[in-house]
């Protein structure tokens, strides 16, 4: 369960928000089923190299700040223990992340910065594609395809 699932005004569930909050922090750090160490890495080195116009001497469009910003709390988002994706850039400035297990079981999540997350998956014979909103909750719907992706 995500944190920001739970909801109360009183000063109890306020109280346990953050310690929830505090406790899925410390589990990120860690190495076995934390991401601290793909955001500091290949999330950062990602938009490092790709932060600046024609990054890939295509005309790429740079990655913006923003976009880095909704990337890093999409991958804080995951529920703990979710395959973590490899992580890129697409020459529109958007990071996408992407999930593979085999040619026809992929996942690819494209975060662009208006907080939109397109995505699109082979699964064997099937394929589905569609655009989820991010509000500091991973859609259910795109959990749903990592699993899948994993799952035969």
């Amino acid at each position: 369960m995500s944190t920001s699932t739970i909801r109360g005004g009183s000063q109890a569930a306020k109280y346990i928000q953050e310690q929830l909050a505090g406790q899925q922090r410390y589990l990120h750090k860690s190495a076995a089923l934390g991401i601290e160490h793909v955001l500091r890495d290949e999330l950062a080195e990602t938009w490092q190299e790709c932060s600046q116009p024609d990054w890939d001497g295509y005309e790429a469009l740079p990655v913006i700040w923003d976009t880095y910003q909704h990337a890093r709390r999409f991958l804080l988002a995951l529920p703990l223990g979710t395959w973590l994706p490899s992580i890129g850039a697409e020459p529109d400035g958007h990071i996408t992340l992407e999930w593979h297990l085999a040619p026809r079981r992929t996942l690819s999540v494209s975060i662009a910065p208006d907080e939109l997350l397109h995505y699109a998956a082979l699964l064997g014979p099937a394929r589905t594609c569609g655009t989820e909103p991010f509000f500091d909750e991973v859609p259910e719907r795109i959990l749903d395809l990592i699993r899948d992706v994993y799952t035969c």
